[in-house]
């Protein structure tokens, strides 16, 4: 199939996924109440479970997913392995960090957006860290300190987040365990207008380095003499990508395996070109990230399952298929040459 053959199903499956989402849930609808609502007739209650509840909630799995995705697709082409994945940097450890001290300090009781302002924080500033441990001394980024700068940052925050927990109470503990499984139970429009001021501009700049970051794939010195400005492209790749994680994280909390599996199985469908793999990314990881929060919301209603769990029951097994599927096409290349 064509890329733009892909791309169409992918956006129509955007659409559907969407609008399923709006349409199920613990509160039974039809599909007239529900498109009576967006029109803003029928029932005012209903109007508010779809325009307040449901099509926020919609739109940040969208926003979220696709962010996630694309930053999977561009930490995969920037660290030069197919088994990266957005949190691998410190990121999710940072944010989990300020999510978790705001929780502890009771910040959250009184103010609504000290949560995600605390988790962004905290990505921030493990971005910085990263970065500043990656610079060599000639101010070059090299990408295989990056990957163990991130490495040790994380396990820092990691330690940071036991402290904190283990001298906190049991409510401080369960909500900050419930945040780090990720939920999109608290999305509302002010949440996602936030979100996509950080997501689309970040996407639409990480899709016009695809050319240069498939001159990375190459090799660093033969991009260069093709013309990649290399060092700026890995600084501007890594710093737009973290960002896109850092919104996500902070909006949802943590949510594995999207930036992993998903640009994954699309390059499997449609190859290395970044120029059609970082877009089609996005639109299938807004689908999947859909998908998956229509389960957490229906699989155990009214009660709703935190859509970490979801995405990493989905997850594993879809990984160890691609991952399979991966080592036997190498094979058997192997043996054809």
């Amino acid at each position: 199939m064509k890329p733009l053959s892909w791309a169409a199903l992918l956006g129509l499956a955007v659409i559907l996924v969407f609008l399923l989402s709006i349409r199920l849930g613990s509160v039974g609808l039809t599909t007239g109440e529900v498109f009576a609502a967006l029109r803003g007739e029928g029932d005012l209650n209903i109007q508010r479970i779809i325009v307040d509840l449901r099509a926020p909630r919609a739109a940040m799995a969208i926003l979220v997913g696709g962010g996630l995705s694309l930053a999977g697709a561009v930490f995969q082409a920037l660290l030069r392995n197919p088994l990266a994945e957005p949190y691998i940097l410190g990121i999710s450890g940072g944010a989990a960090t300020g999510a978790v001290l705001a929780i502890a300090m009771g910040l959250t009781a009184s103010l609504s957006w000290a949560l995600p302002a605390a988790a962004f924080a905290g990505a921030l500033l493990a971005i910085v860290l990263v970065l500043r441990v990656a610079a060599t001394a000639d101010n070059r980024v090299d990408v295989r300190v990056l990957l163990l700068a991130g490495v040790v940052v994380g396990a820092f925050f990691a330690a940071c987040i036991s402290f904190v927990l283990s001298i906190s109470d049991a409510r401080t503990v369960r909500s900050a365990v419930l945040w780090m499984m990720g939920s999109l139970a608290g999305s509302d429009w002010t949440t996602v207008v936030m979100v996509t001021l950080y997501t689309l501009p970040a996407a639409i700049a990480l899709v016009g380095l695809a050319r240069p970051l498939n001159l990375l794939a190459i090799g660093e010195e033969t991009a260069g003499y093709l013309g990649a400005n290399v060092e700026r492209v890995k600084r501007v790749a890594y710093v737009l990508a973290s960002l896109l994680t850092a919104a996500g994280v902070a909006a949802t909390g943590v949510i594995g395996f999207v930036g992993l599996i998903v640009p994954h199985g699309v390059r499997l469908l449609v190859g290395s070109d970044y120029r059609v793999l970082l877009p089609l990314s996005f639109l299938a990881g807004a689908v999947f990230l859909t998908l998956a929060d229509v389960v957490a919301r229906t699989v155990m209603s009214p009660a709703e399952v935190p859509i970490g769990v979801i995405t990493a029951f989905v997850g594993v097994p879809l990984f160890l298929l691609l991952l399979r599927r991966s080592m036997g096409a190498r094979h058997g290349a192997g043996i054809e040459s």
